[in-house]
């Protein structure tokens, strides 16, 4: 059966899509499991030894992407998030089974709407998506490995970035950048602090990465920290590349963005920040991986600082236990 699975959004949100391609493939190996994916996604999705296929979305042209859909050949489309523009071109490509969530205009596309109300935050991300399945297969298992993520060429991907910064120690990362869906985050300066918090425990090296967009960050990071060891990075190559790189951290410290999804997907241990509100949720979007710590930012001024302070705290006593 070759089975599609439409998730064709931003990082953070793909990763919550692996487990369900993951099950479907296992479910019988004997699947074929096509994946529709942002063009950021697509090396990250070809790493993957349980998807078959990739499909990348790559214009807004509905019927390109309805062409792209009809030569896969699917038998079925599970589509984990929509839209009206994906559930027409699968409608057109004349997919014969095509389940989706029942909810917006694009309902009316697919043949078999499953009703979850996910706004009312019942479950993670993830686990809606992976509940999505038993449509399809109703005995199917939903259990999945944990790191799921698990890429070849790791190792040497982490003896190159230690012979290039001189790592000897532990890695400790801070990630201060928003992106994603996050909705809370601290300031440059207080992540400042937080890293120097690190920076005092002699037995760990300290990393802050920057994504490829955030230059003035990295300007603005460097110029605060003067003189320190703290190692400032900016990736370069691909997810994959990066996923590689986060894999060998012992922590990775940000707001809830693809780049936590990530390291956690790859065995990465995760302290998180999320808004405290219900959409923004660490119940709506924890990660799939285990090893996570989450802290919810209030958004009155008082309780952030409590929060900041708690999370100092945290941070102290985690690496306490890292020496």
């Amino acid at each position: 059966m070759n089975i599609l699975v439409v998730r064709n959004d931003k990082l953070g949100d793909f990763i919550t899509a692996l487990p369900t391609l993951y099950v479907l493939k296992h479910h019988n190996p004997s699947n074929r499991i096509i994946a529709l994916v942002a063009p950021l996604n697509r090396k990250l999705a070809e790493s993957c030894d349980f998807i078959d296929e990739v499909i990348v979305d790559e214009s807004e042209d509905i019927l390109e992407l309805a062409f792209k859909i009809k030569q896969a050949r699917i038998d079925v489309s599970i589509t984990l998030f929509s839209n009206t523009r994906v559930a027409l071109a699968q409608w057109i490509a004349r997919i014969p089974l095509r389940i989706a969530p029942a909810t917006k205009i694009a309902q009316i596309f697919y043949n078999r709407r499953i009703r979850q109300r996910r706004s009312e935050v019942k479950m993670a991300e993830f686990e809606y998506n992976l509940e999505l399945t038993k449509a399809l297969f109703p005995d199917i298992t939903l259990d999945f490995p944990k790191p799921l993520l698990q890429l070849e060429g790791s190792a040497d991907a982490y003896s190159a970035f230690c012979a290039e910064y001189g790592v000897s120690r532990a890695v400790v990362a801070f990630h201060p950048g928003f992106g994603g869906s996050s909705d809370a985050n601290w300031t440059l300066t207080e992540y400042i602090e937080l890293v120097k918090i690190a920076e005092e425990d002699q037995s760990i090296d300290v990393v802050m990465t920057f994504g490829p967009d955030e230059e003035k960050l990295y300007d603005e990071a460097k110029e605060l920290l003067g003189e320190s060891r703290v190692i400032l990075y900016r990736s370069r190559g691909s997810v994959v590349d990066f996923a590689r790189l986060l894999s060998s951290f012992k922590l990775f410290i940000s707001t809830s963005t693809g780049t936590y999804h990530l390291a956690s997907a790859v065995g990465c241990e995760t302290f998180t920040f999320f808004a405290d509100t219900l959409f923004a949720s660490a119940a709506r979007w924890k990660s799939i991986g285990e090893k996570q710590r989450h802290f919810m930012i209030p958004l009155d001024s008082a309780g952030r600082v409590a929060m900041f302070k708690k999370v100092k705290q945290e941070l102290k006593n985690r690496l306490s236990t890292l020496s």
